[in-house]
Parts: structure tokens; sequence; C-alpha cells
């Protein structure tokens, strides 16, 4: 069993930045694939950004450009450094690990970009 612990939310202007934490109760080399992902009110979960083990990145369309993944491997921890933030960022934000094909999520993190 893998542990996922996210903070790192909160509320925000339209224009601001915020960095949100993952950390993982296991070595993040164990880890295939780290990933951000979000729900809006009335929607559907979607990704957000992934990072394989291996570096490779991918970002959905509506946040290329603004968002970047990453990591810290002597922290164990994933994090998402989110910039130029749009009221339509606003969602729960929700990490997942997927180690030896199984999904592991956290407990999600309000995102609130009002002015």
């Amino acid at each position: 069993q893998v542990q996922v612990v996210e903070s790192g939310g909160g509320l925000v202007q339209p224009g601001g930045s915020l960095r949100l934490s993952c950390a993982a109760s296991v070595s993040i080399f164990s880890i295939y694939a780290m990933g951000w992902y979000r729900q809006a009110p009335g929607k559907q979960r979607e990704l957000v950004a992934t990072l394989t083990r291996a570096g490779y990145t991918h970002y959905s369309d509506s946040v290329k450009g603004r968002f970047t993944i990453s990591r810290d491997n002597a922290e164990n921890t994933v994090y998402l450094q989110m910039n130029s933030l749009k009221p339509e960022d606003t969602a729960v934000y929700f990490c997942n690990f997927r180690v030896d094909l199984m999904d592991f999520w956290g407990q999600g993190t309000q995102v609130t970009v009002s002015s």
C-alpha cells in the first residue's frame, strides 16, 4: 500500500501562482508514473500532468506552458507548479502514483482561483 499525501492548495487571485506537493510513502524510484488530475464541480476528473520514472512529461492542452510537474527524489515528492492561474483552473486537485500496475490516489486539495 502506498500512502499519498497532498498539500499546497488554497485561494489565489487570477494570474497568481500556487505550488502543490505530493509525498509518497515509498521510494519515488518504485513509482512508474506520477500524475496530477483535477475535478471541477459537475465535471469528470481530468488529467493535468504526468511525469514518468524515466522523466517524460505530458500536459493537458489547457495547462501547457503554465503548469510544471517535477519531483524531488530525495524527498519522494512530486510537485505541480501552477502559474498564470485562471478561474477555470478552480477544482479539487488529486495526486496519483502508479506502482506495479496499481493506482494510488491522494485525498485531494482544493484550488480556487477567484478575485
